[in-house]
């Protein structure tokens, strides 16, 4: 029953029609594209294949990258029987065949690489099932994620495993694959150079994706040359990579935040198209704007909170598409707003100096006395109505008695924040007069 995962149960007849990213699939460590920095003799996979040693892995990187055609390989340079499985389709009385064949094989002398598919779908206990096999040395275990590991594999799993990230193809890695395609084609693309550029495009980084494309192209047996206009009207761009509660949904928010907290309007509209294109749901992405006018311009510009707000209110009303606008509208306000984050600073520290004082009571003079034995017990006396003070300071203590004054308030020379600081300076000096007096 185990033979039913092995990759040698289900060989295909000879003159079986096979699509061109089968046909293509790497046969040696050293075709495989786009993933040097892995495969290199100084690289981590280069230097345990030299070793002589293959240890665990978790092969973490997008769809389309060579991470199950780089365990197969494995297997290979190492004679490990190959056997994958899915964690989609894997349940617990298969995973038990599963191992139960590779202490067979352990048995008669060889060991087995275990390649899963999806392994950040498996649930923490099932994946506690790996470790005992992967201890005794039963398997070699290459699991395969798009997902960042560090949220979705156990820690017993990762402690045990190396962790190699597998590059998104760029440009010059798929006009190879493309090269290579159209050598096994024995022709060449019917497509003009833009064209050519924008079918690599198309692919979104996906080797997997590009050879479907060429596919496709190759099968229309165009008389002519193909520009990027025929190509967009005869094929569907690949939608992007995006989950919307998964690693990339967590990438993009962090460089839209950042583009705007670095003044760049432009790459803040282009991550927020980008995760709306993804699918991300508007209102998420208000809610953000908001905090980052709260978080990162604060009273540098008290304007940012309201435009944004209002933006938030706008969309509430408009719905998509026409809503977007405001939000995209709000962004850019905010991205060419002063920045700071002294309040935020500030609010950090009263929260941290608030813990390490505990109880202590404010002190008497600020207290309300509405019962004849609270005034006895010193309640609000001395207290000095500022009001009635010169300039409207009474430049009382307002802290608990003992407590040293901490500064925790410190505007920036920015924005709006120039005048508070003009004013906390002000109250500041006033302060120290009053005290001294």
């Amino acid at each position: 029953m185990a033979d039913l995962f092995d990759s040698a149960a289900a060989v295909p007849a000879a003159d079986a029609p096979r699509p061109l990213a089968d046909r293509l699939r790497p046969q040696t460590l050293a075709e495989v594209i786009g993933q040097e920095h892995l495969l290199g003799e100084e690289a981590p996979l280069g230097a345990m294949l030299a070793g002589g040693s293959l240890s665990s892995l978790i092969l973490w990187g997008p769809p389309g990258v060579g991470k199950t055609t780089i365990a197969r390989l494995l297997a290979h340079e190492t004679d490990l029987a190959f056997v994958q499985i899915s964690a989609i389709f894997t349940g617990v009385p298969e995973l038990r065949k599963v191992f139960e064949a590779a202490k067979h094989r352990r048995a008669n002398g060889q060991g087995t690489l275990l390649f899963v598919d999806e392994i950040h779908r498996f649930n923490k206990a099932q994946q506690d099932g790996f470790l005992p096999h992967m201890e005794d040395g039963t398997i070699v275990l290459v699991g395969a994620t798009t997902e960042n590991p560090s949220f979705e594999l156990n820690a017993a799993i990762l402690s045990r495993s190396q962790v190699l990230v597998l590059n998104r193809l760029d440009g010059r890695a798929l006009e190879r694959l493309l090269q290579r395609a159209e050598q096994e084609l024995e022709r060449a693309l019917p497509l003009t150079g833009e064209a050519r550029e924008s079918l690599l495009g198309m692919a979104d980084g996906d080797g997997r994706a590009l050879l479907n494309l060429v596919e496709q192209v190759a099968g229309w047996n165009a008389a002519e040359k193909l520009g990027p206009k025929d190509l967009a009207t005869r094929l569907q761009r690949r939608a992007a990579q995006y989950d919307k509660s998964g690693d990339s949904h967590y990438n993009l928010i962090s460089a839209l935040h950042k583009s705007v907290r670095g003044s760049d309007p432009d790459a803040a509209l282009y991550w927020f198209a980008r995760m709306l294109e993804g699918g991300e749901d508007p209102r998420f992405l208000a809610r953000r704007i908001t905090r980052m006018a709260v978080e990162d311009i604060g009273l540098a510009d008290p304007n940012a909170q309201t435009h944004c707000l209002h933006a938030w209110e706008v969309y509430e009303r408009l719905g998509s598409p026409e809503g977007e606008l405001a939000l995209a509208q709000a962004l850019t306000y905010i991205a060419l707003a002063p920045k700071s984050n002294a309040v935020y600073v500030a609010y950090k520290a009263a929260k941290g100096a608030a813990k390490k004082t505990g109880s202590e009571p404010p002190p008497k003079h600020i207290l309300n006395a509405p019962t004849k034995l609270m005034g006895e017990q010193g309640y609000g006396a001395g207290y000095a109505y500022d009001h009635d003070a010169e300039d409207g300071f009474s430049g009382q203590n307002y802290f608990p008695d003992g407590m040293k004054r901490p500064v925790l308030y410190q505007p920036v020379e920015r924005g709006f924040e120039r005048e508070l600081k003009k004013r906390v300076e002000w109250f500041a000096a006033l302060r120290a007069k009053r005290n001294k007096g």
